[in-house]
């Protein structure tokens, strides 16, 4: 009798550690981080989490320069008075994937905004499968050194891929969505940036 009380206690032991580090766990949730490792996915995920700036708070100006994977050259400053939607990826990214027909949409059906993907992981084989199968009209620049996004960095935190960046007319770091944007989400986000210059 006393063998089993004393396995039934070590059972209550470990199932209150179990539960203690469950709690520790969850101190760490993306609500505070902005972004969770998604365990054997490759990945860092967000949470969708969105984060505006307004223009007297807003760091900047961006100005990303980089080849695509056609090998063009492409310079935001080239875009200059246009808002500017940068979107980090890359081909396998689960919610990389699932937002791009968003992306895709909003690419097709906004007059005055410009388009970019910076995507740190991939040959130009598998960023140009991802850019066919989602019929993706702007370009993306490869930056597998980690160039560009370091300089990224520097003015807005990028936590996960994805992340998107809203930059406004004067390059100036408007939004940030921390992991997969919401179509309607973004939509918004790009409508009152347009709005701000009308």
């Amino acid at each position: 009798m006393r063998g089993k009380t004393f396995r039934v206690v070590q059972w209550i032991v470990a199932v209150g550690i179990v539960i203690g580090l469950v709690a520790a766990l969850a101190g760490c949730a993306p609500e505070e981080s902005g972004a969770n490792d998604v365990v054997g996915q490759g990945y860092v995920s967000g949470d969708g989490s969105v984060q505006t700036y307004d223009v007297g708070d807003r760091k900047g100006p961006v100005a990303i320069e980089g080849t695509d994977f056609e090998g063009k050259d492409v310079d935001t400053a080239d875009w200059a008075g246009s808002v500017v939607v940068v979107n980090t990826w890359y081909a396998s990214c689960a919610p990389c994937r699932a937002e791009a027909p968003d992306l895709v949409d909003l690419a097709g059906s906004k007059d005055g905004v410009q388009f970019l993907g910076i995507n740190t992981e991939d040959d130009a084989g598998a960023a140009q499968a991802f850019q066919r199968t989602f019929e993706v009209p702007y370009p993306s620049v490869e930056d597998r050194s980690g160039v560009v996004i370091a300089g990224l960095t520097n003015i807005v935190p990028l936590q996960a891929v994805p992340t998107t960046v809203i930059l406004d007319q004067e390059g100036n770091v408007a939004a940030r969505v921390i992991g997969q944007a919401e179509g309607s989400t973004l939509e918004a986000l790009i409508d009152d940036v347009l709005a701000e210059a009308a």
